[in-house]
């Protein structure tokens, strides 16, 4: 199966304090992978350096065989949220951006989910409660056609009903060779759609095992895999 993403000896540091150190990463296509770690193990510099965002690192990231930036970020959607655009703006104006910026940007996938997510394009974006935004950037971020998702803490504002109805939809938004890298504290209730988990700690891959082997192998839940990960020294 190919690879959809490839990290090698990858380091990065932000204001002289090393963040990531010698990562090394490879995901293939087709997989639902968790990106689990505590705050500030490094988890959405990862995924801003996957997506091009974050630059001035050392080391080789490679996304559906390609390495330049823009080459990159036509092959990865990152789940933005949405801070340079004006408190004010209707979200059907987003709406509208998204479709004059992406050209992959799927207008009927888009109104698809939004029918699901209950996502009102007339509200302003400052009338938005932190679920409701967090809804639209998933919507907006699952839209565009693409070969990688990054979803950083989607759910947090978002209540346990819809929550888990959500995560049960995410497989049918996703095309069968797409990826999706996923970090969330709600580890227990995105398990199920999980192929894989990565787990970053001390400011590199701990682990990365795939769910089936943690259950057959380690015989513990996904959660519980990863707590016991960070209790060990």
């Amino acid at each position: 199966m190919t690879n959809a993403i490839e990290i090698a000896n990858l380091s990065y540091s932000k204001n002289l304090k090393k963040i990531l150190e010698n990562v090394n990463l490879t995901i293939q296509q087709g997989k639902i992978v968790g990106l689990l770690g505590a705050n500030g193990a490094g988890k959405t510099t990862l995924m801003r350096l996957i997506a091009g965002v974050a630059k001035g690192s050392k080391g080789k990231i490679t996304v559906d065989n390609q390495q330049k930036i823009t080459a990159k970020k036509s092959r990865v959607s990152f789940s933005e949220q949405l801070n340079g655009f004006n408190p004010n703006i209707k979200i059907e104006k987003i709406i509208s951006f998204y479709q004059d910026v992406y050209p992959d940007f799927s207008t009927d996938k888009y109104n698809e989910m939004a029918g699901f997510l209950q996502i009102d394009e007339g509200l302003k974006l400052s009338a938005l409660s932190k679920g409701m935004r967090e809804k639209l950037i998933i919507g907006l971020t699952l839209s565009r056609e693409t070969q990688v998702y990054l979803l950083d803490e989607p759910f947090g504002g978002i209540d346990s009903m819809t929550r888990k109805k959500i995560i049960d939809s995410i497989i049918k938004w996703k095309s069968d060779d797409a990826v999706i890298l996923v970090s969330d504290h709600y580890v227990s209730e995105i398990a199920s759609i999980l192929d894989e988990i990565v787990i970053i700690k001390d400011k590199t891959v701990y682990a990365q095992k795939s769910t089936e082997e943690i259950r057959e192998k380690y015989r513990e839940g996904i959660e519980e895999y990863y707590e016991n990960a960070y209790r060990e020294e």
